[in-house]
């Protein structure tokens, strides 16, 4: 009755999986590329995401997404906010995929107790380009589930550090406050502290929103710009984040909370942030590109720069660094210029836009 797919075997759908499995839940491991899901299959390590800490046989590991899925009750998303859409189609055209909890109608021949329903969970940040939909609302189109029982699992935790069993705190976001509080419990232990939300939409724009952010921290410290303009930088930077979420429909106090000031406090300062990275690599003169490549991961912030510009275009918000990452990345502006058009902006009141 436990038994849980975790779909997306980079560094923390891997990671999800080995807290599951510590946990005593039936865990599988699904990855989209045959030939990798059959490396980590047979050698138990997950190169190059979590390197030090070898899958137990007792996690699945498969390529076939119909069978990982057909039996359990617990699926995990974790895949990349770029190929969530296609994840979330396939899942709906499986014809065996009916709803766990789906049969005879109560008193009806053959019925019996109910079985308990899918808990579908999201681990997955990011913006969709194009129709600006966050990752909930992408996999509820998607699949066709309800998004109100969707949860939101996010918060400030470095997938190195919740395989090791750190203590981590996070948050489990949902419109269906039932939802929320079986993935807290599924979730946590000693090590691993899950708090309830019923914000899941502000929750999810923090998240993903903090990685253009990130890209900015690491533009900084490339560039020796100092502590001062990282605590100004992070402070703004919040600013802009709850901006563009308290428009969306979102509550300004979420920001306020893990999936807003800490999360972005920890990809702000930490090399360990991938995002962090791209713009400590770009202050230093590498391209994009390069940058990328050497990663070998998804850096969400990249992507999601484009698609938070977007959306804030069409919705008439304000997002000044944003505007200025987005001018980095893609149109060829030197960070140091990004840096003086912001400080040159007009002045006004912290509390203005």
């Amino acid at each position: 009755m436990r038994a849980a797919v975790i779909l997306g075997a980079g560094s923390w759908g891997t990671t999800l999986a080995l807290h599951l499995d510590r946990l005593g839940t039936a865990t599988t491991l699904w990855e989209v590329d045959p030939a990798r899901a059959a490396e980590v299959r047979e050698t138990r390590l997950s190169l190059p995401f979590v390197p030090d800490h070898p899958l137990p046989p007792s996690i699945e590991v498969t390529a076939d997404l119909e069978s990982a899925v057909r039996t359990a009750r617990i699926l995990v998303i974790a895949v990349p906010s770029h190929v969530l859409r296609p994840v979330g189609e396939r899942l709906r055209g499986f014809s065996a995929f009916e709803p766990v909890g789906q049969g005879p109608a109560p008193g009806a021949p053959g019925a019996t107790s109910p079985a308990p329903a899918r808990l579908w969970i999201s681990a997955t940040k990011g913006i969709e380009e194009g129709s600006g939909m966050t990752p909930r609302q992408v996999l509820g189109a998607a699949a066709g589930i309800a998004i109100e029982r969707i949860v939101v699992l996010a918060g400030p935790s470095f997938a190195v550090d919740v395989a090791a069993g750190r203590p981590t705190a996070v948050l489990a976001a949902a419109g269906d406050a039932a939802c929320a509080a079986q993935a807290q419990q599924l979730f946590s232990c000693d090590s691993f502290r899950v708090y309830t939300s019923d914000d899941p939409l502000g929750v999810e724009i923090g998240v993903s929103l903090k990685n253009v952010i990130a890209i900015a921290a690491g533009l900084a410290e490339g560039l020796g710009l100092g502590r001062n303009a990282l605590g100004a930088l992070v402070t703004r930077g919040l600013a802009e984040i709850a901006r563009l979420g308290v428009r969306l429909g979102a509550r300004a106090e979420t920001f306020l909370g893990l999936a807003g000031i800490g999360d972005l406090v920890i990809t702000c300062t930490s090399p360990l942030s991938r995002n962090y990275r791209v713009g400590l690599g770009l202050a230093r003169g590498a391209t994009l590109e390069q940058i990328l490549d050497e990663l070998q991961m998804v850096a969400e912030g990249v992507r999601t720069c484009r698609s938070a510009r977007e959306l804030a275009r069409q919705l008439g918000v304000e997002l000044p660094i944003t505007e200025q990452i987005h001018a980095v990345l893609f149109e060829g502006k030197h960070p140091r210029d990004a840096v003086l058009e912001l400080m040159r902006r007009p002045l006004k009141a912290e509390s203005g836009e």
